[in-house]
């Protein structure tokens, strides 16, 4: 019987450090991409998530171990972007641009760009090739984004707050239309965003990044074995306290949510009702030791 074997993370990162003049960003950080996966990066401002993404794309020189599909960024950044399709801020398209010009452009500069796929899905939609960019809705400019990200058959997808300035409705509608249209088992996508609740339910795996390290590397599947939520009633605060919680926060009516790391929901089921925490709540409580 042959041994099942394992493919090799799209991204390994090890030890990497960076310096911005006298600021940290990057300070030994090491973590693991696997193939076909949807990673949340999330972090407060600051944190080192572009810099963690410039340095997978080799927009940046850094010190330390990386690979991205099985090459380095900064010896081998030509060869490494034909199979990588990066998108940052949907809003940073030039105004003055038609969706024509702006296809023939993405179509010019990356090698797997398919025309027709491109042409399939904006017959679905009211983008017409002259309509330039200040005449178009909100809506339609994530159209048109999503036009030039679905025609590129890459395998790994980078996008860095991708939906920045986009009301509720419009983040939504490209975060559905990614997964349901683009994304495959042969694709990674690495996303960062701010918007942490509307991407929770996409995400296969998360990475918390804090002062240039990695505080929680974790697949979805597994934080509700990990963390639990309880709604503690004040007769039983003290003895849930005695369990050391790593947050609370107080609630109406002498209610108080507790999040435990590590212990067993049985024993927590004492003190109340337990839950899985959100990745907000979760990434608040960590990040800043307080819900408040």
């Amino acid at each position: 019987m042959n041994a099942q074997v394992t493919p090799s993370p799209v991204v390994r990162a090890r030890g990497l450090r960076k310096v911005y003049k006298n600021k940290i960003a990057l300070d030994g950080t090491s973590f693991e991409i696997p193939a076909g996966r949807i990673v949340g990066l999330i972090g407060p401002n600051g944190a080192g998530k572009t810099t963690a993404l410039k340095a997978m794309l080799g927009l940046i020189p850094f010190d330390g171990e990386m690979s991205v599909l099985g090459r380095d960024p900064r010896s081998q950044r030509d060869e490494l972007m034909q199979d990588v399709c990066f998108i940052a801020d949907v809003a940073v398209l030039p105004r003055w641009i038609r969706v024509k010009e702006a296809i023939e452009f993405v179509a010019g500069v990356h090698p797997r760009f398919d025309m027709a796929r491109c042409e399939r899905f904006l017959a679905g939609t009211q983008l017409k090739p002259n309509l330039r960019v200040r005449e178009m809705s909100k809506g339609m400019i994530v159209q048109l984004h999503l036009a030039l990200v679905m025609a590129i058959d890459a395998k790994l997808l980078v996008l860095d707050e991708p939906t920045l300035g986009l009301d509720i409705l419009y983040r939504k509608q490209f975060y559905q239309r990614l997964l349901e249209d683009y994304f495959d088992e042969d694709k990674t996508i690495i996303v960062t965003t701010h918007q942490v609740e509307e991407i929770e339910h996409i995400l296969t795996d998360v990475l918390f990044i804090r002062d240039g390290r990695i505080s929680l590397d974790a697949s979805m599947d597994t934080l509700g074995d990990r963390y639990a939520e309880v709604l503690v009633d004040s007769a039983h605060i003290e003895a849930a306290r005695a369990l050391q919680p790593i947050d609370e926060r107080a609630l109406p009516f002498g209610k108080t949510v507790m999040l435990f790391e590590g212990v067993p929901v049985e024993r927590l089921a004492q003190f109340g009702e337990t839950r899985t925490p959100g990745l907000a709540d979760l990434f608040v409580a960590t990040m800043k030791g307080t819900y408040a």
